[in-house]
């Protein structure tokens, strides 16, 4: 049996994903809120895709608010921002069915007792995306990386995979998503959340990419710092993660130097358009994470805040605070 897909959110990774299925033979839909999106998309007849910047070409999909979604999906593939999810679940509940699959490589944690709101938990497939895209503007996706590039992996919430979630593991195989199914969900998501704790915020505040980050003197030193505070966290949490702490470094290091050495991270992409980060829900969530288990990731909160300043100092009108000053001593 084919499988039908519906991508819940048609920003840069829901349309990786989304249109890399469609390429491969699948029946695919995509579902989004935000308005710009979705008319510019209507008005061209599909979404234009790159690769690095290259061989630009428009590529017909379906696309609709999810008031009017009337599609009998086998799957969903949410690809939304932590903040944005609630609005979509609410909006889409009309069209989920209890026999329905959720996947999702979602940065950051919060989203899946959200998903379990609405879908078995044998049926919710939690993801991680080591894949670099970038959303140029409505309509314009450039994929990072050669074809083929990237990886992920993949565990279902009750760690017992079943006949649906091997041929959804296949579909993207043959779509060249390279994903890898685990038995161990939590160890599977926080793996991604420490590597976006790491690389995300701190190309965030620095404004640069993952390639010039891997190069300065101190991104071992500072990478190493963050890894051994999560993998203390884990450890008191017992959470058991995919792979050693200088598995860890050396994952960051080949992904920002080899694999994406020209993208700037999702962070970064949010931050540089004056939009909320998913900060709280990576490093503010190893922080969170390691006070209930008696133990202050002190450099995990200290990032968090930092990306936060820089948050409020990008948007920060001194004209208007100057103006403020003289009213008051008028």
């Amino acid at each position: 049996m084919k499988l039908k897909y519906t991508v819940l959110g048609a920003g840069a990774m829901g349309l990786r994903y989304g249109i890399l299925l469609q390429e491969a033979g699948f029946d695919v839909d995509f579902v989004d809120t935000w308005k710009p999106e979705v008319e510019t998309i209507r008005k061209q007849n599909g979404v234009y895709v790159s690769r690095d910047g290259q061989n630009r070409h428009l590529v017909p999909v379906n696309i609709y608010y999810p008031e009017e979604y009337k599609g009998d999906t086998d799957v969903y593939i949410a690809f939304m921002k932590q903040m944005q999810l609630p609005d979509m679940l609410k909006r889409s509940a009309h069209f989920f069915k209890k026999d329905q699959y959720m996947v999702s490589g979602m940065n950051g944690m919060g989203h899946i007792e959200q998903f379990d709101q609405h879908f078995e938990k044998q049926h919710v497939i939690g993801g991680t995306a080591l894949i670099g895209t970038v959303l140029n503007h409505p309509g314009d996706v450039d994929f990072i990386g050669k074809k083929g590039a990237g990886s992920m992996h993949m565990a279902n919430q009750t760690e017992k995979p079943d006949d649906e979630t091997h041929q959804i593991v296949a579909d993207f195989q043959k779509s060249n998503l390279n994903p890898t199914l685990t038995t161990n969900f939590m160890g599977t998501l926080l793996s991604k959340v420490i590597f976006n704790s790491v690389v995300n915020s701190l190309c965030t505040m620095m404004k640069i990419p993952m390639g010039e980050f891997i190069q300065a003197p101190t991104a071992k030193q500072l990478s190493k710092q963050l890894i051994n505070e999560a993998y203390d966290v884990c450890e008191r949490a017992g959470i058991k993660l995919l792979s050693s702490r200088e598995e860890e470094w050396q994952t960051i290091h080949y992904v920002s130097q080899t694999s994406n050495p020209l993208h700037y991270p999702s962070m970064y992409q949010d931050f540089s358009r004056g939009r909320p980060t998913e900060v709280d829900y990576i490093n503010g969530y190893l922080y969170d994470l390691g006070v209930k288990y008696h133990y202050e990731a002190t450099a995990q909160n200290f990032l968090r805040n930092m990306v936060h300043l820089a948050e409020f100092t990008g948007n920060f009108d001194l004209d208007k605070y100057v103006k403020s000053i003289q009213d008051q001593e008028k």
